[in-house]
């Protein structure tokens, strides 16, 4: 039984995502200027995360043959 990685943001418009990395960089400068709390940077960084592991490159290395 061969386990199959899907793109759980597949769904999600280009533009809301462009938003919600903006969000994260704010969120980040945001934290490292002590304006918000903890949380709202581990958030960030995971969202930071998970689109750094959506491109070509990060899929490449770890050989995603689905990677496009």
């Amino acid at each position: 039984m061969e386990l199959q990685m899907t793109d759980p943001f597949e769904h999600v418009n280009e533009a809301i995502k462009h938003g919600i990395d903006a969000l994260s960089v704010v969120t980040v400068i945001g934290t490292l200027a002590n304006m918000l709390p903890s949380i709202a940077a581990l958030f960030s960084i995971i969202w930071s995360v998970i689109r750094i592991y959506e491109t070509k490159t990060v899929r490449g290395w770890l050989r995603d043959d689905d990677a496009e």
